[in-house]
């Protein structure tokens, strides 16, 4: 009983902590400081009668924490609990930086299977290959290991080493290889193909000189590696340029608004408004910015957040074509308020976007098709693909994505090792992300964010990006009239 007073009197005497910001000026339609009190009291006698009556003991941090993750849900999907337990893979996701080896995994028919070594890690100067397996960790068995595991045995604190027993496929015995653990700085900026040496190939048309770059999440680093190798495009006699945003749940605004900012010298990029957020406006400066070619955006519907800000942005000031399908619709905004002393945290849902012409790019649970939401391509440009389209194109590109192994046989000739088809996977990346927060898993798995992987389709011969087509055709279109102009 004793309990239960000590909680109703810390509701009682700290009842206004609770009230909403603002909540003072609108004493007319919110609820008093009693009706508050009441409705805390309800919430206090339903932890203490579960606590004490409950056929089996419960865990007081567990009911707390599901009380608020209750409160959450309500809200809307954005808006969550991180716990002490989620925050290390949290800032993990925000800043693309973990302590690792430098792989990505998947799990394929009970085995830990290499999907790719990341470029310049440790897996990777090890010569560890994609489609090895790896049958033990630090001497136990890997078999039947989940993702979720495997991540909590393989990362670590950087100069700290990790044994694992790898097979590589062909040979007849498993490698046992320790490993020194490395920040590892996840690629978010990548290209169409990989060069021999595995770097990007970042001209999709060396003839036409078209570049092509995807960025698949909105990281710290983002901003600065897009700006490296628009240097080196422009270095190379750029003309044209096509950026791939599918499949690009999201990352940080301010990331995206200086994306937004290489590309536009003047007004706005993007704009904020909550009930109690004071509206804020973002606009471009005209240093540094990347102009006097054409460029193209492909979109998909897993596009959300950032990647809609920026392909919004490009659009409203006729900087960028865009071409694909409707994206995600997420344009709502999330801060993250440290709970706890920063061991936990709320991620709460505080405004929306609005793009540079002023509509909305969040879709709510009662917007239709028909309106005002997300980022629709240009008229003539929407190209979209079917869901075994979809499927061959996650499987191309990962193809292009993996780093090979070359290997010299006697004769000076290159034999290539590629994982078979079964190991390729399907990203599913639909929730977008804001502020501080990566709300959606990186479509390029790692040792420190993968899931469990499932089989996709076999590539088709004769598969073709219809909607890297579509971009390619405008930017050529666009290219022509120079061309001839610089003829006469």
């Amino acid at each position: 009983m004793a309990r239960r007073a000590l909680l109703i009197l810390l509701l009682a005497l700290g009842c206004s902590l609770f009230l909403p910001v603002g909540a003072a000026d609108q004493s007319a339609v919110s609820p008093t400081d009693d009706e508050y009190y009441e409705l805390y009291k309800v919430l206090v006698d339903t932890i203490d009668q579960v606590e004490r009556n409950y056929v089996q003991d419960i865990n007081r941090r567990e009911i707390v924490e599901a009380a608020i993750q209750g409160i959450l849900t309500k809200l809307d999907p954005y808006s969550s609990y991180i716990s002490p337990e989620e925050m290390t893979r949290f800032r993990d996701d925000v800043e693309h930086r973990f302590g690792g080896i430098g792989i990505q995994i998947s799990v394929q028919n009970g085995f830990l299977t290499i999907l790719s070594p990341l470029v310049d890690t440790p897996a990777y100067r090890a010569g560890l290959r994609a489609g090895d397996v790896i049958l033990e960790i630090e001497g136990e068995s890997a078999e039947g290991i989940t993702i979720d595991e495997a991540v909590k045995r393989l990362k670590g604190e950087a100069g700290t080493s990790v044994t694992i027993t790898v097979q590589h496929p062909g040979d007849d015995d498993p490698i046992e290889v320790t490993l020194e653990r490395e920040i590892i700085a996840v690629e978010t900026v990548l290209g169409d193909r990989r060069s021999d040496d595995d770097s990007w190939q970042w001209m999709v048309d060396p003839e036409l000189r078209i570049g092509y770059l995807r960025v698949t999440a909105f990281s710290r680093d983002t901003s600065d590696d897009l700006r490296d190798v628009l240097e080196q495009l422009t270095a190379e006699g750029m003309r044209g340029l096509i950026i791939d945003l599918r499949f690009n749940p999201g990352g940080l605004l301010t990331t995206a608004i200086d994306v937004c900012d290489m590309f536009i010298s003047s007004g706005r990029i993007v704009s904020t408004e909550g009930r109690n957020t004071k509206p804020r406006t973002w606009d471009a400066r005209p240093e540094d910015t990347f102009e006097g070619f054409p460029l193209a955006i492909i979109v998909n519907r897993y596009s959300a957040s950032a990647s809609e800000i920026v392909s919004a942005c490009l659009q409203d000031h006729d900087r960028a074509v865009i071409v694909g399908e409707r994206t995600w619709g997420k344009g709502s905004v999330q801060n993250v308020v440290e709970l706890e002393g920063g061991a936990s945290a709320l991620k709460l849902t505080t405004a929306s976007y609005q793009r540079p012409s002023g509509e909305k790019i969040h879709r709510f649970p009662d917007d239709g098709d028909e309106d005002e939401w997300g980022v629709t391509p240009n008229e003539g440009y929407r190209v979209r693909l079917r869901m075994d389209e979809m499927r061959q194109l996650v499987s191309y590109r990962r193809q292009r994505d993996i780093v090979i192994f070359h290997d010299a046989d006697e004769d000076g000739e290159i034999d290539v090792d590629l994982p078979p088809a079964e190991d390729e996977s399907t990203p599913a990346n639909e929730e977008g992300a804001d502020e501080g927060d990566p709300d959606g898993e990186d479509p390029d798995r790692t040792d420190a964010e993968a899931d469990e992987e499932s089989e996709a389709d076999e590539i088709d011969e004769e598969f073709v990006d219809r909607q890297l087509a579509k971009a390619l055709e405008y930017v050529v279109s666009e290219l022509q009239p120079l061309e001839a102009a610089s003829r006469d």
